[in-house]
């Protein structure tokens, strides 16, 4: 019993946990995202957060989709100058960076306009690579409303003048799943600011965007 008891305290506390940061997330960032791309502040950047391009079980990621649209849509009404692309390029095999650039090109953003960071494996990495390898002070970040509101808190609270614009977001049924995770992604988080001091996983030498 004295078990059972224990795990039941331990999964009680995560659950809240889980809610206060969530809420804590929310809260903070809801002021920077933007929604409507006429009221989208212009700045030279915009920060594609990466994804896979397709799903596990073959079929199209949403995710992706959207947020190669809401990239368009930014560079196309002149409120970005340059995109830079931030994924796992953890294998041979797997090459976010590569990948959402050629869907770009497709899309007719001219190919010197898109800048790769292949070191972007986590929101969290990237956020800070984005001014300690490639030195901006501000930008743009693109990706789905829950997933900027993760990253403009890192970067606003590392000092970065971030703003987000919301990509359309998938439906409850088909993102149940991500949903779930970036509740538990958000505690992390704030362990990672708060008390772990996380740094990115690699810098390397600074690629200035000019």
């Amino acid at each position: 019993m004295r078990i059972v008891s224990f795990i039941l305290i331990i999964y009680t506390l995560t659950i809240y946990l889980a809610i206060i940061a969530s809420s804590l997330v929310d809260y903070f960032s809801d002021k920077f995202l933007y929604s409507y791309l006429l009221e989208v502040p212009n700045n030279k950047v915009g920060v594609l957060l990466g994804t896979s391009k397709y799903l596990a079980n073959g079929e199209e990621n949403l995710y992706f989709t959207y947020r190669m649209e809401a990239a368009e849509k930014l560079y196309f009404s002149n409120k970005v100058q340059v995109i830079l692309v931030s994924g796992d390029n953890a294998t041979m095999h797997y090459n976010e960076p590569i990948t959402i650039k050629n869907k770009l090109v497709k899309r007719g953003i001219p190919e010197d306009k898109i800048i790769l960071d292949y070191a972007g494996f986590r929101t969290f990495d990237t956020m800070i690579r984005a001014k300690k390898v490639f030195g901006l002070e501000s930008f743009t970040v693109i990706s789905q409303p829950f997933h900027n509101e993760r990253a403009i808190f890192i970067a606003r609270k590392k000092g970065i003048h971030a703003i987000g614009y919301n990509a359309q977001d998938v439906n409850y049924k088909n993102g149940f799943k991500t949903q779930l995770r970036e509740k538990f992604a958000r505690v992390k988080l704030l362990l990672n600011i708060y008390i772990l001091n996380t740094k990115p996983k690699f810098l390397g030498e600074k690629i200035l965007i000019s």
